[in-house]
């Protein structure tokens, strides 16, 4: 991570400070994100959100963390739909606080991820953008990612099917255990 960011594990703590966050960067993210309630921007929405999370934490399907600058909350990023098995692949999905894009932040977060995903055995990491999300591309090629494809139609985000360019990143080519 860039000088002054951390990278924390999500808590039930952070609700306040997420609730900020999303507050602060809610024009930031709608274009990209899925419908929101109101109550995703209040505090007990967030505390539901976490508690969710978490659940899927203690399940393996899901390693969430939260990104700071100092005592304040700038982004979250997340491995969802973990898999083990012969596939031992996750889904990278992450946001940067407006107020601190263009500082490495994002790419900081993405290699934190990869990093812990090869640490719990992962093999591939993949990750999908709306076609016009080009910031996101760009951080997710200079990651090391590849893009291998397009998803029509993947997600439902501001009111429509969204077609998505598919990435992935192979993190080692280490052989099973065999046990």
């Amino acid at each position: 991570m860039p000088e002054g960011y951390d990278v924390r594990e999500l808590s039930t703590a952070d609700a306040g400070a997420m609730t900020d966050a999303y507050r602060r960067n809610r024009r930031h993210l709608e274009p990209w994100e899925p419908y929101r309630p109101e109550i995703f921007y209040t505090r007990d929405g967030q505390v539901h959100g976490i508690e969710q999370q978490l659940a899927m934490v203690k399940a393996g399907l899901m390693v969430a963390w939260t990104i700071w600058h100092g005592d304040r909350l700038v982004g979250r990023i997340n491995l969802n739909h973990i898999v083990q098995g012969v596939l031992r692949s996750a889904s990278l999905g992450y946001w940067v606080d407006h107020e601190h894009l263009g500082r490495g932040v994002a790419g900081g977060a993405v290699e934190h991820a990869c990093a812990e995903a090869r640490a719990r055995g992962l093999h591939r990491v993949d990750a999908g953008t709306m076609l016009a999300n080009v910031a996101s591309q760009r951080v997710l090629l200079k990651a090391g990612f590849e893009e291998y494809g397009l998803a029509p139609k993947f997600l439902f985000v501001g009111g429509t099917w969204q077609d998505h360019r598919l990435f992935q990143r192979i993190l080692h080519d280490d052989p099973l255990p065999r046990v």
